[in-house]
């Protein structure tokens, strides 16, 4: 059944350790999160951005697809499905549909329709038992159609947005999604210190995963970070697997094109990522 993040979120903060959200976009991607989850007893957020949740029809047909896969796979790990980077609309149709969990990007709006809109949503989480993730400060790069310059967030607005109730903030502290530049300047950790100065226990979120140094991960964890989203490592490590199997020529055997086979790659290249992120987050063993 799926859960709130609220729990393993705040088991996390408290234990210095940071659960993954890893992005979802198809079967393939569910089943390769789900198992290596399971396999490791890490608890797991699964991630649906608003494209995503398009892409696989509508997001009742994400809930009855992982609900199901749960079930048939017999995941006993806590997991939360989480609309990622939500539009007020769409975390009213994710609230609507099923999922456990939602974000709200009110970033690019100014900080006090921000707080309004955040506002109304933690009222309806509440009352439903769901888990609310807010941003302040956006995010680099774009993901979605969600563009970001990166700036870093302001810790008083991160207070005011904190102080609504919502279960996790996302803060921007230099992060990008998509890949790092080479001359990224990396995360600005006194930004980070002074949010969690303010915010107290509340799980903090870092977005852009992918690239960021080992050592800065495990300094981010040390101030509070206790949510990590990975997304672009994912597509990339599946993308190669997939590449490097039909220039081998292997997609063409026996009866002819086989999707189950073609994909099989990917499936394995996603569980490695997976396992890799979640020994460096410490989640392992945390379910």
């Amino acid at each position: 059944m799926l859960v709130s993040a609220k729990e393993m979120l705040t088991k996390a903060k408290a234990g210095h350790y940071a659960v993954g959200q890893f992005n979802i976009n198809n079967l393939e991607w569910t089943k390769a999160v789900l198992l290596t989850a399971e396999e490791l007893k890490s608890p797991v957020i699964l991630g649906v951005s608003e494209g995503a949740g398009k892409y696989m029809t509508g997001y009742k047909t994400v809930v009855g697809m992982v609900n199901g896969m749960m079930e048939e796979l017999g995941i006993t790990v806590p997991v939360a499905l989480h609309l990622d980077h939500g539009s007020f609309d769409g975390c009213k149709k994710c609230i609507e549909a099923g999922f456990s969990s939602i974000m709200f990007d009110g970033s690019h709006y100014p900080i006090e329709e921000n707080v309004a809109k955040t506002k109304e949503l933690v009222a309806i989480c509440a009352e439903k038992g769901m888990s609310l993730e807010a941003e302040v400060g956006s995010i680099g790069g774009e993901e979605d159609g969600v563009v970001g310059m990166g700036e870093c967030a302001d810790p008083q607005e991160c207070k005011a947005i904190a102080d609504l109730g919502v279960t996790m903030l996302a803060a921007g502290i230099g992060n990008i999604h998509g890949k790092y530049p080479d001359n990224w300047a990396g995360l600005s950790f006194e930004t980070l210190d002074a949010i969690q100065q303010l915010t107290g226990d509340m799980p903090l979120v870092l977005h852009g995963g992918t690239g960021i140094p080992a050592d800065m991960i495990q300094k981010a964890i040390s101030l509070g970070v206790a949510k990590i989203n990975v997304n672009t490592e994912c597509q990339l490590s599946f993308a190669e697997a997939t590449r490097k199997y039909i220039e081998a020529g292997k997609d063409l055997q026996g009866k002819g094109f086989d999707p189950r086979k073609l994909l099989a790659p990917g499936y394995e290249a996603i569980k490695a990522t997976v396992k890799e992120k979640m020994e460096l987050f410490g989640s392992v063993g945390k379910a």
